[in-house]
């Protein structure tokens, strides 16, 4: 689940490209974030009635490929072919059925998680997992980041009208977002089998309790010292 999370990478790009180029205004940009919203909410909703006794493998499969299919419609928008539908239809359902996909994946992790705390420790347990769960979604916009200074996605050559940086670095995107689904054996497929597993011998590690403490620790070290340079050092990884 970390793994997912921290690959759930964005074309960090994406907005400027929106504004710059198609010419969105900020009122129409925070409708978009609204409608995201309302079809995150929707997302975790349909979960409920349609995918609850559904193996949790199959769960992530589809919403890793619907996920990437999704952001793969930028590449679309950005060739300008969006059969007949204006650039902010396309774009609105692009970001509104990414956020529903996440809301149906984030029922599967958070039942997990609920059914690994131990009895008498529910509390302390379940606040180190979700800690872990929110550390990789901060750590994600970083790496999204990072892969700006990659191809040339400034606002001064998305004005120009040099659009190949930006479709590579949305095809970039569109792979390490699918990445975990080779992960996905690791993965449970149903509470009782979750359950098996952690009580079997080797489900209560030490060593695995080390690792995932070490993973947390670095973690939050990475999430504190890029959020310092953020403020110290705008700009330092790239973004414009």
């Amino acid at each position: 689940l970390f793994l997912f999370n921290l690959l759930q990478v964005q074309n960090a790009a994406w907005r400027e490209y929106l504004r710059v180029v198609l010419g969105f205004t900020s009122q129409q940009l925070n409708y978009l974030l609204v409608a995201s919203y309302i079809f995150l909410f929707l997302g975790t909703i349909s979960y409920k009635y349609y995918f609850l006794h559904t193996s949790w493998r199959r769960v992530y499969q589809f919403c890793i490929l619907l996920n990437g299919i999704l952001t793969a419609t930028q590449l679309l928008l950005i060739k300008q072919k969006t059969f007949g539908l204006s650039n902010y239809l396309f774009a609105l359902g692009d970001d509104a059925i990414a956020e529903f996909v996440s809301g149906i994946q984030f029922m599967p992790g958070s039942i997990m998680m609920v059914n690994l705390c131990p009895p008498g420790s529910e509390g302390a347990s379940y606040a180190l997992f979700t800690t872990a769960w929110n550390l990789a979604y901060l750590l994600a916009p970083s790496l999204s980041s990072m892969l700006l200074p990659i191809w040339d996605v400034s606002a001064e050559a998305l004005q120009a009208g040099d659009l190949k940086g930006l479709f590579n670095l949305s095809l970039l995107t569109v792979a390490i977002k699918i990445s975990p689904i080779f992960c996905l054996w690791m993965l449970p497929q149903t509470r009782d089998q979750l359950l098996e597993l952690s009580s079997k011998p080797m489900g209560h590690s030490v060593l695995g309790g080390a690792i995932f403490l070490l993973v947390l620790i670095l973690s939050m070290a990475i999430s504190v010292t890029i959020g310092i340079l953020d403020i110290v050092k705008p700009g330092w990884a790239g973004e414009s």
